[in-house]
């Protein structure tokens, strides 16, 4: 089970960061990230890090726990409300992978 929840932890932080990256380059018009969207992506993979729910929860998105302060959890709903759509275009599979997870996690 650990390597499970590993994995787990590695896809989740893949998709928040590709998600980041997509905003910072769109909104910030960059190629790297940014500094405010870096700390973002090292906050955010913290958290993952240090989940203690990895193993039954989904998403954090899903979670009914909010681990991140208050200034990162908005940022980060920002980000995802503006990455979310356009994963289907730049990552079709994760994003579609992400979509089914997430419904099967609100049905059950």
């Amino acid at each position: 089970m650990p390597n499970s929840i590993e994995k787990k932890r590695l896809e989740e932080k893949k998709m928040v960061c590709e998600m980041i990256a997509i905003y910072c380059r769109k909104k910030h018009h960059t190629r790297d990230l940014c500094p405010e969207c870096q700390k973002l992506a090292d906050y955010a993979c913290q958290r993952i890090d240090r989940c203690p729910f990895m193993e039954t929860k989904t998403f954090c998105s899903a979670c009914k726990v909010h681990c991140y302060q208050k200034e990162y959890r908005e940022k980060i709903r920002e980000v995802m409300r503006f990455a979310g759509p356009r994963m289907l275009f730049v990552h079709p599979t994760m994003a579609i992978k992400h979509v089914v997870v997430t419904l099967k996690a609100k049905k059950g």
